[in-house]
């Protein structure tokens, strides 16, 4: 019974940001918290986690396999494939985080870069590094 109460508020979930212009591909794999605020423009792949505590802004694009958890990412942000985005993290406007990175406690400048196979912890980068 757990189960089917899980699917349903997944599908609720689902139908809810579909219903608000979030493009999803295979939406059948993508997780959702009921907490969790998708701005305008978005774009989701197969096999998202999407954790308590994460608002998305405009024009985002999250690539397949990527998790999300307690962070902020800002407008015309591109994540993943195979991203994971821990607590405390903020990507801000224009940022680009690439495939196999992990960002924990972290404030990612404007228009900076983590092109791939990185992790960034407890830091801040400046604008378009």
């Amino acid at each position: 019974m757990k189960q089917i109460n899980s699917q349903n508020i997944q599908n609720k979930l689902r139908n809810k940001f579909k219903s608000s212009g979030v493009k999803m591909i295979g939406p059948e794999t993508i997780f959702f918290s009921k907490d969790t605020k998708i701005g305008k423009n978005v774009t989701i792949d197969p096999y998202v986690v999407i954790a308590p505590k994460v608002k998305i802004g405009d024009n985002v694009k999250i690539n397949s396999f990527s998790h999300l958890e307690n962070c902020k990412i800002e407008n015309n942000v591109k994540i993943g494939p195979y991203a994971r985005i821990r607590p405390g993290t903020i990507l801000q406007a224009g940022s680009r985080v690439g495939n196999f990175v992990e960002i924990k406690k972290s404030n990612v400048g404007k228009k900076s870069k983590i092109n791939h196979l990185s992790y960034i912890g407890d830091s801040s980068l400046g604008n378009s590094v």
